[in-house]
């Protein structure tokens, strides 16, 4: 990449690492941290874990939008800002009430979809795809990490200093994205806001599919992970301790799948064979962890196939939504696109709850295998208008 882009990639993963990080720590030490609440229930305290993706949803297509007609930049803001204000919320909360509130005003903060526009604005189409692998590594990066230390700070510092930190890296996130990230040598067009833009983003054939991918990819995830931890402790009898030590080795090994992907269908210009590779990974992957997940090595080599094809398409997905769309409806386009991603996030969890509790771990994996089959015959046999 050109060093101005490579500049641009990397702040711009900058911004969303310390953006996610804060809100990943809190995730493996939350359901600890509940009984301190007053009013604390089981039902209270999942809502509190999901209602975030759930605020996230129904706000990045309006985020989105609004970059498109005011700027990346002080939309993104504007959500960081929102983002700590909930952290204050719930870092100073006694009530569980009171960290819904929060949770759900950290999820208001939705600048994931102007992140990415703003990431599209400032990359060439050659480059887009490598830009959003690196925003997607982030990503990932912070859920290893996060997983780490979140659990080593919580006896220090408590739930509480965990949201507290999360304002600290918030207000870095705003410090960088003015100090550090560029911005673009053609300054974003003032384009109006419209109902039928927004129906062009929300019925395009092309833009659905992509949509749709994000959904049930993100969907899959969640559900998975309602019992991975659970597999890893019961069936692979792994200390719980440890299971750190697995998701960052998994992680590591799967860029071994997903970089090479990158390069190839690029390269090769075979984007479309390895879109349907990485499902049909991911297909592989929820076979094995249905009927062959009986130890360690097993669940850790259908991990690797699982977030190889994944992280392929966390990086494909956003650059061929950014190159499908128009470009005053990029920022749009990808509000939709993220919304169908945090809805994934939101409905992965419940049904996994769901089917973990009704009829058992192992049927957790065979609705998602259910769902990779629909998402493939999606991709492969239902035509583009």
């Amino acid at each position: 990449m050109p060093a101005a882009e490579l500049k641009a990639a990397i702040s711009l993963s900058l911004v969303f690492f310390l953006r996610m990080l804060p809100l990943f720590m809190v995730l493996p030490v939350l359901a600890f941290a509940g009984e301190s609440y007053q009013a604390t229930t089981p039902r209270l305290l999942g809502l509190a874990l999901g209602i975030y993706g759930l605020t996230q949803a129904s706000l990045q297509i309006p985020f989105g939008m609004l970059s498109d007609r005011y700027g990346r930049k002080p939309i993104i803001s504007l959500g960081l800002i929102i983002f700590i204000l909930g952290s204050l919320l719930a870092a100073t909360s006694e009530s569980i009430y009171g960290l819904i509130a929060g949770r759900a005003l950290q999820g208001a903060g939705a600048v994931a979809a102007a992140i990415m526009a703003l990431a599209a604005d400032l990359t060439t189409v050659e480059h887009r795809t490598k830009a959003m692998a690196l925003i997607g590594m982030s990503i990932g990066a912070a859920f290893s990490i996060a997983f780490v230390i979140g659990p080593l700070l919580f006896p220090h510092i408590g739930i509480a200093g965990l949201f507290y930190l999360g304002v600290c890296m918030a207000t870095l996130a705003i410090m960088a994205l003015w100090l550090i990230v560029p911005n673009p040598v053609q300054q974003q067009t003032q384009s109006s806001i419209s109902i039928e833009k927004f129906k062009y983003v929300l019925f395009d054939s092309h833009l659905a599919k992509l949509n749709f991918s994000i959904f049930a990819s993100h969907l899959i995830l969640m559900a998975n992970f309602v019992v991975i931890p659970i597999a890893l402790r019961d069936l692979a009898q792994l200390p719980s301790a440890s299971h750190w030590q697995v998701y960052l080795g998994v992680i590591f090994a799967s860029l071994f799948i997903m970089v090479p992907s990158i390069i190839l269908a690029e390269r090769l210009n075979k984007e479309k064979l390895f879109y349907i590779l990485s499902i049909l990974l991911i297909l592989i992957s929820q076979t094995g962890f249905t009927f062959f997940h009986s130890g360690l090595n097993s669940i850790i080599i259908f991990l690797i196939l699982f977030f190889g094809a994944f992280n392929y398409l966390e990086a494909f997905l956003p650059s061929k939504v950014s190159k499908t769309s128009k470009a005053d409806t990029k920022g749009t386009a990808l509000g939709v696109y993220s919304s169908s991603q945090f809805i994934g996030i939101f409905i992965g969890g419940l049904v996994g709850g769901f089917f973990h509790q009704q009829f058992g771990m192992a049927s957790v994996h065979l609705f998602c295998l259910f769902m990779t089959i629909i998402w493939l015959v999606v991709i492969i046999f239902i035509p583009q208008k």
